[in-house]
């Protein structure tokens, strides 16, 4: 009987060894919430420096992973296989992310923060009243061209489609921006369903080919900083990056309309850490904290506080923080729904295809 009770104590022990052994080992994989918080962002979308000075401050252990499309951090969040606190996707993909449920109600009580966000980026339509998502990041969609190599000024999308410019045109590998620019140029809405228009736009885009470089990801930024092409539609941030650097680079918003893009921070629903996600976001709210953030990244902040701790010459920039009159002539991408969304993506590799 002794035996058989030193027996039992002894597999309770190890039981007890092994639970708290695994549960350790998942926390330190954010699977609860323990002291990490696991965030989930683009790739070099924040300043190393803040996550080491977020957890000097709280004591709370930063897992930081990227991803380097709003598809790709959707379909990871969709499979739950990692628990995320935070994650920062664009617009429509937020309100994707609310139809289905993703996302967790932040507490504007645990964010007090928000109040140095401009309202000009609050209460959009892809998440009235901030119910799941705070501002972030934001900025547009443009040519960025080299001033020693382009003769002529650039001031639309049509001006790309010149014979001066064969092999000499760098797209970013989207969907969204490629078709939505071929929209734009002939005085459509980038969020235009009607497949005349749409058909129309992919053969324009098609009599572009000649003109077309490449169709890359980020090799976008070494590709326009070594002068191998002369042109580049890109994102206002991967420019007000590239431009600091080289002096010979300029950048416009097309006199024909484009995209005013937004990346909010959100809480997905199967988050452990609550509170941590909370702190953390309200952190980098902090005007010091923006400032040095988008000082670093390179993007718009929506934080008007911020921006007095900013070099004078990059906040009156008004490529990168241009004016409400060109921003309400901008405009956000809608969710288009699935159905609509794979046609595009169907468009946008027949045009692929169409360069080979």
């Amino acid at each position: 009987m002794k035996k058989l009770m030193q027996a039992l104590i002894a597999v309770v022990i190890i039981a007890a060894v092994l639970f708290y052994a695994v549960h350790r080992l998942n926390a330190s994989t954010g699977q609860t919430a323990g002291n990490t918080l696991t965030v989930f962002n683009w790739g070099d979308y924040i300043d190393a420096e803040l996550i080491d000075q977020f957890e000097k401050e709280t004591g709370v252990q930063v897992i930081y992973e990227t991803f380097d499309s709003n598809e790709a951090m959707l379909t990871k969040i969709e499979q739950g296989g990692t628990t995320y606190d935070v994650a920062v996707p664009s617009e429509y993909t937020i309100e994707k992310m609310r139809e289905q449920e993703l996302l967790y109600p932040i507490d504007h009580a645990k964010v007090p923060n928000l109040r140095y966000i401009d309202e000009r980026f609050m209460d959009l339509p892809f998440d009235p009243g901030n119910e799941y998502s705070i501002p972030y990041f934001w900025g547009t969609v443009g040519i960025l061209y080299n001033t020693d190599k382009v003769q002529s000024e650039i001031t639309a999308w049509n001006d790309l489609w010149k014979p001066e410019f064969r092999n000499e045109i760098l797209m970013i590998d989207g969907a969204r921006e490629v078709i939505g620019m071929g929209l734009n140029s002939l005085g459509y809405s980038l969020n235009d369903t009607n497949e005349a228009h749409l058909q129309e736009a992919k053969a324009k885009l098609d009599g572009l080919t000649p003109n077309i470089k490449a169709i890359v990801g980020d090799e976008i930024r070494m590709l326009m900083e070594n002068d191998e092409a002369s042109i580049g539609l890109v994102w206002s941030g991967t420019a007000s990056e590239l431009m600091w650097k080289k002096d010979n680079l300029e950048y416009v918003v097309p006199e024909e309309g484009s995209n005013l893009w937004f990346d909010n921070m959100v809480i997905p629903k199967t988050a452990k850490n609550i509170d941590a996600a909370h702190a953390f976001i309200n952190f980098m709210l902090d005007p010091e904290t923006a400032a040095q953030n988008a000082e670093y990244v390179g993007y718009s902040t929506p934080n008007k506080e911020a921006l007095t701790y900013m070099p004078k010459e990059m906040v009156e920039d008004e490529r990168f923080y241009p004016p409400a009159d060109l921003t309400e002539r901008l405009e956000v991408y809608e969710n288009l729904g699935p159905e609509m969304l794979s046609h595009y993506n169907e468009l946008f590799l027949k045009f692929k295809m169409h360069r080979k």
